[in-house]
């Protein structure tokens, strides 16, 4: 099932999200809706609080990138109960970002190439890792939703000044996109 997705200025956004239990009630189904959410809106990472849940769980499928990026084929992955443990910003890069919570909004975010996880899969198997690369930049935004945080805050106050217009029309649900949306309107 298709899920809404939870736009700019929708209070679960700016909520610190909770761990979860492996009884979490139809966790399984949940991740699968997470995944058709995903593929319907042309995305590559979905965090629980976007759709409205203040739990860490986190879906990310870069295989959709895998003709530009080809170690990506195949890279589907669940995050239940991810954490950062250590960023390395010994190297950063400068990409532009944009979220499907803030249709409409590309911005360049600064990130470090390289981040310690710690994370479950699917079946609650514990990962413990260093990530490099493009998927350390998913990771770091997908995760920053499960701390109330969004790429925007990630901007200079310049940039920010800038953008504030289109942030207001996302407030008063002046925009359009191509998923389903729940915004605070």
């Amino acid at each position: 099932m298709v899920l809404p997705i939870y736009t700019y200025g929708q209070p679960v956004l700016r909520q610190v999200a909770e761990d979860i239990t492996p009884d979490y009630p139809e966790l399984e189904q949940l991740i699968q809706n997470m995944y058709e959410t995903l593929d319907r809106s042309e995305g590559i990472g979905l965090a629980a609080p976007q759709i409205g849940l203040p739990i860490r769980l986190v879906v990310i499928n870069l295989d959709l990138i895998s003709d530009d990026l080809p170690e990506y084929k195949g890279y589907i992955h669940t995050f239940i109960n991810p954490h950062i443990l250590e960023v390395d910003d010994t190297k950063t890069e400068l990409m532009e970002e944009g979220c499907l919570s803030l249709p409409g909004i590309h911005e360049s975010v600064r990130r470090a190439t390289r981040i310690h996880v710690k994370y479950l899969d699917e079946n609650f198997s514990e990962h413990d890792e260093w990530v490099e690369g493009y998927l350390a930049r998913v990771m770091q935004h997908e995760f920053d939703h499960l701390e109330g945080h969004m790429f925007i805050d990630h901007l200079s106050m310049l940039r920010k000044q800038m953008i504030k217009s289109k942030l207001n029309c996302l407030l008063k649900g002046q925009f359009r996109c191509s998923y389903k949306v729940k915004n605070k309107r």
